[in-house]
């Protein structure tokens, strides 16, 4: 049953935040963290039920448990009944839940008829590595009910990973805690929310809920800037060696990247004279990156989900070529905000980066217009309108489910009553 509110304005939302933090930092937890921020600034009450893979990356004894905790886990299941229990939350908003919090937290949720929205930045419920990608390339063997195909590709170049990722994606989609556990899911895009359906997620509980920015970091596009950068993870399905391929051909252009270069081991010992890597940074040293940023390149050979760069550079008042793969063209509208090629072919990328790096009225008026459009339809703001309608949506969902079953109790124990009567 529902818990009863007691001494909190109706209005007010206390929401559970659940997250397995990946090992090492990534965009979904700066998302996850930005829509609580703009719960609490909007009043709500947040809690977190937080865990890290980070001391799983350089311990056997850590990824064995992790490897038996992503299938399912008693002591997550039992921790978010205590959490549950104690906080009486309104909603719980779940995003990536392993290794260690596994489907095993969603029969408790259930069993105390808690609405459950599933932020999804990834493409992790039919596939086991997220990306669609193996050896390089778009794979989609695993739909279907066909995760075997991640441990026969060896999709993680590590075979025990590869298996317990099967594994584990195989055991989510046949025990359907996930599927029955969440009553909204929150897509990205438009592009994720059709492989989503395709992927057999009922319309019904799907919603789309971009990524966004606040306003107030938003820039006055009046800075060319002078680099050709790259920001994020500069690994292969994120195109840095098309990035690489690019500096070389443009000797006379300063390139930068800004992402831990242990993604790509010995990147350093082959970058172009004209590239420089500044590892990881965030805060107000990313903000000057963006600043001495003239193009934002995003070259990516998988389907990403919301890259919050491309925000972030737009918010900055920068243009971006991105590849024409996945969700990219429907967040860059081409020869307005930026530039798309087609992926795998680096002549037009470079193409496209010399016409733009060598016409700055071009840069300045995509910069223009890719803030206005991202201030307009990525403002926190607008998102938290869509966020409140997705957990509105998701509550009534569970009071209909609730509704329903109470029917049906009463029409067994009438039918019971009438058979014992007669």
């Amino acid at each position: 049953m529902p818990w009863p509110r007691q001494g909190k304005d109706k209005s007010d939302l206390r929401v559970l935040m659940v997250h397995n933090d990946y090992g090492r930092p990534s965009g979904e937890e700066e998302a996850a963290e930005s829509i609580a921020r703009m719960l609490v600034e909007h009043g709500h009450e947040v809690h977190w039920l937080r865990k890290s893979s980070q001391a799983v990356l350089n311990s056997r004894i850590r990824q064995v448990g992790a490897f038996f905790a992503g299938i399912h886990s008693c002591s997550a299941r039992r921790e978010v009944a205590r959490l549950v229990d104690r906080l009486q939350p309104d909603i719980v908003q779940v995003q990536n839940i392993f290794p260690w919090l596994s489907p095993s937290i969603f029969k408790p949720l259930r069993l105390r008829e808690l609405p459950v929205v599933m932020r999804c930045p990834n493409y992790r419920l039919f596939c086991p590595s997220g990306l669609h990608l193996s050896r390089g390339e778009i794979c989609e063997r695993c739909l279907g009910g066909k995760e075997y195909w991640c441990a026969l590709r060896n999709c993680e170049s590590n075979r025990v990973k590869s298996l317990g990722y099967a594994l584990r994606s195989t055991w989510a989609r046949m025990s359907r805690a996930i599927l029955d556990g969440v009553d909204m899911f929150a897509v990205l895009t438009e592009f994720q929310r059709q492989r989503y359906l395709d992927g057999g997620i009922p319309a019904s509980k799907l919603a789309v809920l971009p990524n966004s920015f606040s306003v107030d970091t938003a820039n006055a596009p009046n800075r060319l800037g002078t680099t050709v950068s790259f920001i994020g993870r500069p690994a292969p399905e994120k195109g840095i060696e098309q990035f690489l391929l690019a500096a070389r051909a443009l000797p006379h252009i300063p390139f930068a990247i800004a992402g831990n270069p242990i993604c790509t081991p010995g990147i350093e010992n082959r970058l172009p004279e004209n590239v420089t890597i500044h590892g990881f940074i965030a805060g107000e040293a990313l903000e000057q990156f963006v600043q001495e940023t003239r193009i934002l390149v995003i070259p990516s050979l998988c389907f990403d989900s919301f890259p919050n760069v491309i925000l972030r550079a737009q918010a900055a008042g920068k243009p971006v070529v991105a590849s024409r793969l996945g969700p990219l063209p429907e967040i860059l509208v081409e020869n307005e905000t930026g530039l798309l090629y087609d992926p795998y072919d680096t002549e037009k990328l470079v193409s496209a980066i010399r016409k733009l790096y060598d016409d700055s009225a071009s840069c300045r008026r995509f910069g223009e217009q890719g803030q206005r459009r991202a201030i307009t339809e990525f403002s926190q703001e607008a998102c938290f309108e869509k966020l409140i309608a997705l957990y509105n949506r998701a509550r009534e969902t569970k009071r209909r489910r609730h509704a329903l079953g109470a029917s049906k109790h009463r029409a067994k124990a009438e039918c019971e009553r009438e058979v014992h009567a007669s």
